[in-house]
């Protein structure tokens, strides 16, 4: 009935471009996706997406890796149902509930020692509220007020986040930005900061990170807080070392420095473990979480050691830290994931679509670099007609990472671009795409590429 009546009460639209008008009257300047993926969706299922002229689409954008499950699960949805049916109110403050209840228990359990030392903390319905809370609390328990972030760090759009935030294009026309940030160079495999590169690259990263801490005149008061992304995402698809987060695990428990861990894209299974930071086999002092948390639907979730939980009651509040529409939808997918272990699922078919689109690099060179972890995947788009660097690599290519986003699109297939310019092609496609849909993925992006490459360089 509901589906029915938002259809009778809809103008009459036929066509993408249709709606997409109307969105330019009725919305901000701000929107961003409608710009590069030109489409009204009419309907999704699982990994697909029906606009509404019919045209489907594989969806490797997937809410920007919130819809771990894909679209419109039926384990999801029968949570949805049975919650809806029961009675049980949507709202509740920071008020328990049943639901709450059981979402808790099960969410800790997914924490390093099964959330033994870990509680959580409900914030406001997104990761960069949560981000927030993480730095107000480091601040409270230290007494002390700087933070260290990293370059091609994303940790949102908010005040404090945005000031975490390596991307300079939104910040700077914003004065006044959360004071006493100090970035340092995260490892990157194609671009070392360095120009090292290797892991000679990621040895001296590691040597700096550590000299900077504890050098009594580096300039930098001692912070209260490190935060990092173990993959880095709208950075790039950067993946950190194992040893490099495990040094600075190090040194950040060694001078009582609360490590936080931006968890929002790269966690519930995304990278073949159920946390990137688990790669590591480190513990965060703080995890931020949000995205495929809510199985869809807006939640973010701050879990924090509890030797570090320095808050006095409502210090840090939010209307609707208590969506228990959420938490029933999170509920259903953190048992989809743990009972049918879809952790070791999206390894296996990130590693095989991984060594496809590695494969192509030698019929396209263009494709620079495939990077990442599971179906969180990045591919380096660069010129190889301009000469490479003193490591063999070209640079970046934007305008055909550009023009490749648009081909898939004519091809069928959503994703996005990420990076520096913004020339990586990201996947972030469902966690429970099939084989042939994975398939299906690399056919519809090599004649993309094919296309992308014959429009630029024809």
């Amino acid at each position: 009935m509901l589906n029915d009546g938002i259809l009778r009460t809809s103008p009459l639209q036929k066509t993408n471009a249709d709606y997409l008008a109307r969105q330019g009257k009725f919305e901000s300047n701000v929107r961003s996706y409608p710009r590069k993926l030109p489409l009204a969706i009419a309907k999704a299922h699982g990994v697909w997406v029906t606009d509404v002229e019919g045209k489907t689409y594989l969806d490797c954008l997937a809410g920007a890796g919130t819809l771990a499950l894909g679209h419109n699960h039926p384990a999801i949805m029968a949570s949805l149902d049975s919650f809806l049916a029961s009675g049980m109110p949507m709202h509740t403050l920071d008020l328990t509930t049943v639901v709450k209840d059981a979402f808790s228990e099960t969410l800790l359990s997914l924490l390093p020692g099964q959330g033994r030392d870990y509680c959580l903390q409900f914030c406001g319905p997104s990761g960069a509220d949560a981000v927030e809370a993480a730095l107000k609390l480091a601040k409270t328990h230290t007494g002390r007020h700087n933070v260290i972030s990293f370059s091609g760090a994303y940790h949102g759009m908010t005040h404090g986040a945005l000031a975490l935030t390596g991307n300079t294009a939104p910040k700077n026309a914003i004065a006044g930005l959360m004071p006493g940030v100090q970035f340092m160079p995260y490892p990157h495999e194609y671009r070392c900061p360095l120009g090292i590169g290797g892991e000679a690259g990621v040895e001296a990263l590691t040597h700096y990170f550590t000299q900077f801490i504890e050098d009594v005149e580096s300039g930098v008061s001692l912070p209260a807080a490190v935060i990092l992304e173990a993959v880095q995402g709208e950075g790039g698809v950067n993946c950190a070392p194992a040893s490099w987060l495990q040094a600075i695990r190090e040194v950040t428990r060694k001078h009582g420095i609360l490590l936080i861990l931006d968890e929002v894209q790269a966690g519930f299974a995304r990278t073949g473990k159920m946390f990137a930071f688990e790669h590591a086999g480190i513990e965060p002092d703080m995890i931020v979480m949000s995205k495929a948390v809510g199985g869809g639907l807006p939640m973010a979730v701050l879990g924090i050691k509890r030797e570090f939980d320095a808050w006095e009651p409502g210090n840090h509040a939010g209307t609707f830290r208590g969506n228990q529409m959420a938490m029933a939808a999170g509920l259903a997918t953190l048992q989809v994931l743990r009972e049918q272990n879809i952790a070791a699922l999206a390894e296996r078919r990130g590693q095989w679509l991984k060594e496809q689109l590695t494969a192509l690099q030698q019929t396209y060179p263009a494709l620079g670099q495939v990077r990442g972890r599971g179906l969180m995947l990045g591919i380096e788009i660069v010129d190889e007609r301009q000469p490479a660097d003193r490591h063999g690599h070209f640079p970046s290519e934007p305008s055909l990472a550009v023009a490749i986003q648009q081909h898939c699109f004519k091809q069928g297939l959503l994703l996005e671009r990420g990076g520096r310019r913004g020339n990586v092609i990201r996947l972030l496609p469902p966690l429970v795409i099939d084989d042939e849909q994975c398939q299906q993925v690399v056919e519809r992006f090599t004649r993309a590429v094919a296309d992308a490459l014959l429009q630029t360089r024809s």
